[in-house]
């Protein structure tokens, strides 16, 4: 049997819904108040993990069901939140999706349901009213092996909206852990097109952010309750995964050496094309100069930015 291990899933009805920023600024504010954390993104999205990481102070964890097997998930996850008093999971696009089309295999909810995790859902209510009501009431009744702890309301737009919500939540008995407000949550996480740059090399715009969301977080959100709702999770059965039994009997004479490829790199950059990575240039634009310079329109010529293919 598995030790019982305080926990939480953070994921959304969609991608979109701010629950990054608040998974993140959720183990920031754990973590200032000296409570040790550990953070996991369901899938194979480093990015994300990175920044959990970052707020948590050691090193962030993918749980990839895909990759890994789904009855690796929760060995795994054991070994990662090992010292940790309250773990955070970010779910991956909505509770119920999957890129692969096979959500009850690697979607966000198969593994809350594989850890026995409650979940959080992250709604962005700018544009809702009671409607929020059937939407989460519909999420809680989906998947019977879900457990929907409660929702945190994200970008409410004033306090009287506030209100109707809280009592359209009250109306289908949902908890409401946190509200927060238009402009509550900076968007200060830097770009995803910078990859782990910012995280790798600890760059004061990394540091800064994961802070400020801590603080945002922390101001709006009923953090006692979020821990007792992790500290209501139960023992997850099943063995613990190792190293060493992972490697099994296999001698090394030395320890096993891991590239990773790295770099500042341009995503979405064709130097070739330069219509592809400069979408200022209109497709037609392209092809008028092509035609004029000779060149096929599949292969203009670089500009000044982007050099020699």
């Amino acid at each position: 049997m598995i030790t019982a291990q305080p926990r939480l899933v953070v994921s959304a009805p969609s991608s979109g819904h701010g629950k990054t920023a608040i998974a993140v600024g959720l183990l920031a504010a754990l973590s200032g108040r000296g409570i040790p954390t550990a953070g996991f993104k369901v899938g194979p999205d480093h990015t994300d993990a990175a920044y959990l990481g970052l707020a948590a102070g050691r090193p962030g964890r993918n749980l990839d069901p895909r990759l890994v097997g789904a009855q690796r998930v929760a060995p795994l996850f054991a070994h990662g939140a090992s010292g940790a008093q309250v773990t955070v999971i970010e779910g991956a696009m909505g509770l119920f999706d999957s890129l692969t089309g096979q959500p009850e295999v690697d979607g966000t909810a198969s593994v809350a349901a594989a850890l026995r995790a409650p979940v959080v859902l992250v709604v962005d209510v700018a544009a809702m009213g009671h409607s929020l009501a059937a939407l989460v009431h519909g999420f809680r009744m989906f998947d019977e092996m879900v457990h929907l702890g409660g929702v945190i309301l994200n970008r409410v737009a004033s306090e009287r909206h506030e209100q109707m919500l809280r009592s359209a939540m009250d109306d289908i008995g949902m908890p409401v852990l946190g509200a927060l407000h238009r402009g509550d949550l900076p968007n200060v996480l830097p770009a995803r097109s910078h990859g782990l740059v910012p995280v790798a090399h600890r760059t004061v715009e990394a540091g800064r952010a994961v802070r400020r969301l801590g603080e945002a977080v922390a101001s709006a959100l009923d953090m006692e309750r979020l821990m007792a709702l992790a500290a209501s999770a139960p023992p997850i059965p099943g063995p613990l995964w190792t190293p060493a039994e992972a490697a099994g009997d296999v001698p090394f004479d030395q320890r096993p050496l891991i590239a990773l490829a790295g770099g500042q790199g341009r995503p979405l950059h064709l130097r070739g094309d330069c219509r592809v990575a400069h979408r200022g240039r209109r497709r037609r634009r392209g092809r008028r100069s092509a035609a004029r310079r000779g060149t096929p329109s599949g292969h203009a010529r670089p500009c000044g930015r982007c050099g020699p293919s």
